[in-house]
C-alpha cells in the first residue's frame, strides 16, 4: 500500500472504533436467586441462598459490602477507636503511665487506618462470596416489565432471569431542602469520614447514631462542636434517662448541645456557613466552618425499574409482607429500602428470614420489638425493647431497676464510671420489657438481654444467673435485683 492510501485506512479504522465503542455485548441467562446490592442485607442473602443450593448472583454498582462496611458502621467505629486510644494516651498519667511526648491526633493517619480497615473487611466479604460460589456481577441493575433484570457494566449488558430476585439497594443520607448537601460547607457522612484536617468548628444537625458518633469524633480531634436536635432530647428515641445521661456527658466533655432547636435556613454564601436555628427563645444564628447533615436517610429505589415491574412503593419505601415478598411474585425487598429499622443487623436478619422462607424452610417472622440499637460515642448506649415511657403508655404496671457504674468494680478499675444499667419489668409476671444501658462497652452487653427478652426471662432469672466478677455485666444482675429489693452493691 502506498503512502497516499494510509490515511484512508486509518480513517476507516477510526470510524469503526467510534461506531462500536459505545455498543455493549448483550448476554441473556438465568439464575435461581438474583440479589441487587451487596450490603449487609444483600451479601448475607446471597450467601445464605447459595448455602441452600440456589444458583446465586449478586449485583453491585459500587463497593462490595455497601454503605455499612465502606462508609458507615465499620469506618466510623475505626475512627472512634483511634480517638479512644487518643483519650487514653492523654490520660495516661491517671493510670500511672508517663509519656515522653504529648498525645496529639494525626488526622491523615487516623483516616488512612479507617480506610484500610474498611478495605480489609471488603476483601473479606468478596472472599466469602467466592467461597460460597456466589457470582459477583459489577454494574447497575434495572428491572424490566417481565421481572427480568438488565445489568449494565462498562463493556457488557446482560439480562438475567431469576426465580427469586431480592432488592437490597440500601439508602443514602437525606439532604435537607433548606440546607442541601454540597460536600464542602454542608456535608454528609461520606465527607465527614475523610477529613483532610479537623475543621475549626462544626455544627452537627441531628443527634441520632451518626450525629452523636461524628460529634464525638470531631470533638476528640480538636474541633469545636455544636450538636443540634429538633426534638427535646439528645438521642430522642432512647429512654429518657439514657438521653439525659448522654446529654450530660457531652456537655461535660465540651460539646455544645442544643435541643428543641430546628435549623430553618443555611447561608453558605460567605466563608463557612451560617445556620438560622429556631429555638424556644426565638431565632439564633450559628456560624460553623462546616455543617454535617445527619437527619436520616432516603431509600435507593429510584431508577431501578420498580414502576416497570409493578412493585408497590409506599411513602418512599417498598411495601413487603412479613416474609419480605413485594406486590410482584418472585420479587423481594430487605434492608433500608423497606419500612423497618435502618440497621445493618436488621438487614442481615431480614436476609436470612427472606431466603429461608423462599427455600421452604420453617422460619418465624422477625420480632421488631426485640431489635437492639447501639451508639458508639462516649459513653456508649445500647437498648432493646420498650422505654419506660412506652411501657407505661401501653398500660403496663412496671418495676424499674437501675444500677450505676459508679458502684461497679470493673468500671472503677477501667476509669470509666459514667452511666448505668436500667431494666424495665412487667410487674404482673416479672418478665423483661426493656433494657437500657449507657456506659463503657455496653454495646457488648446488650445481646444477652436480647436473648433474655426472646426467652421471656424474668427478673429472678437474671438475678440467679451468676455474673462474673469483676465485670460491667454485673450491673445487669444488680439492676434486676433492685426490682426485688435485693440489690447489694449500690452506694446510692
Amino acid at each position: 500500500m502506498n503512502e497516499q492510501g494510509m490515511p484512508y485506512v486509518i480513517s476507516n479504522i477510526q470510524n469503526l472504533i467510534s461506531k462500536f465503542k459505545n455498543q455493549k455485548i448483550h448476554v441473556e441467562r438465568s439464575v435461581d436467586v438474583l440479589v441487587i446490592g451487596s450490603g449487609p442485607g444483600g451479601y448475607v442473602a446471597a450467601i445464605r441462598a447459595a448455602q441452600l443450593g440456589f444458583k446465586t448472583a449478586v449485583v453491585e454498582r459500587a463497593e462490595v459490602g455497601g454503605i455499612c462496611l465502606n462508609w458507615g458502621c465499620i469506618p466510623t467505629k475505626s475512627l472512634l477507636k483511634s480517638v479512644q486510644v487518643l483519650h487514653y494516651a492523654k490520660h495516661a498519667a491517671d493510670y500511672g503511665i508517663r509519656l515522653r511526648d504529648a498525645a496529639t491526633p494525626n488526622t491523615s493517619k487516623i483516616v488512612t487506618r479507617s480506610r484500610k480497615v474498611a478495605a480489609d473487611m471488603r476483601g473479606g466479604v468478596e472472599y466469602l462470596l467466592k467461597k460460597n460460589k456466589v457470582e459477583l456481577i459489577r454494574g447497575t441493575a434495572v428491572f424490566n416489565a417481565d421481572k427480568s433484570v438488565t445489568v449494565t457494566a462498562a463493556v457488557e449488558r446482560q439480562t438475567l432471569r431469576a426465580q427469586h430476585t431480592i432488592i437490597a439497594t440500601g439508602a443514602r443520607a437525606n439532604s435537607l431542602p433548606f440546607a442541601p448537601i454540597d460536600g464542602k460547607k454542608i456535608i454528609d457522612y461520606r465527607t465527614a469520614l475523610m477529613p483532610a484536617a479537623p475543621p475549626q468548628n462544626m455544627a452537627v444537625i441531628g443527634s441520632g447514631a451518626i450525629g452523636c458518633e461524628m460529634a464525638w469524633f470531631f470533638h476528640s480531634i480538636g474541633t469545636e462542636v455544636t450538636l443540634i436536635e429538633a426534638m427535646n432530647a439528645v438521642a430522642p428515641l432512647e429512654d429518657a434517662d439514657v438521653s439525659a445521661q448522654l446529654s450530660r456527658s457531652f456537655r461535660k466533655a465540651g460539646i455544645k448541645v442544643m435541643t428543641s432547636a430546628r435549623v430553618v435556613r443555611a447561608d453558605t454564601s460567605g466563608v463557612g456557613c451560617t445556620l438560622i436555628i429556631r429555638t424556644k427563645k426565638g431565632e439564633e444564628k450559628l456560624w460553623a466552618t462546616a455543617a454535617l447533615s445527619a437527619t436520616g436517610i432516603t431509600a435507593n429505589i429510584e431508577d431501578i425499574g420498580l414502576e416497570a415491574a409493578g412493585v408497590t412503593v409506599e411513602r418512599g419505601r417498598i411495601k413487603v409482607d412479613e416474609y419480605f415478598r413485594t406486590s410482584v411474585e418472585g420479587v423481594y425487598a430487605i434492608g433500608d429500602v423497606i419500612a423497618t429499622p435502618a440497621l445493618a443487623h436488621v438487614a442481615s436478619a431480614e436476609a436470612v428470614v427472606c431466603v429461608e422462607h423462599m427455600a421452604g424452610r420453617p422460619v418465624s417472622p422477625i420480632d421488631y420489638g426485640n431489635i437492639p440499637t447501639c451508639m458508639y460515642a462516649v459513653p456508649e448506649t445500647a437498648s432493646v425493647g420498650l422505654t419506660e415511657m412506652a411501657a407505661r403508655e401501653k398500660g403496663y404496671e412496671v418495676r424499674i431497676g437501675k444500677f450505676p457504674f459508679t458502684a461497679s468494680g470493673k468500671a472503677a478499675t477501667a476509669g470509666d464510671k459514667e452511666g448505668f444499667a436500667k431494666l424495665i419489668f412487667n410487674a404482673a409476671d416479672d418478665t423483661l420489657l426493656g433494657a437500657h444501658l449507657v456506659g463503657a462497652n455496653v454495646t457488648e452487653m446488650i445481646a444477652g438481654l436480647v436473648i433474655a427478652r426472646r426467652l421471656r426471662a424474668t427478673a429472678r432469672d437474671i438475678i440467679y444467673a451468676i455474673h462474673p466478677h469483676p465485670s460491667m455485666s454485673e450491673a445487669i444482675m444488680e439492676a434486676a435485683a433492685n426490682t426485688h429489693g435485693a440489690m447489694i452493691n449500690s452506694f446510692a
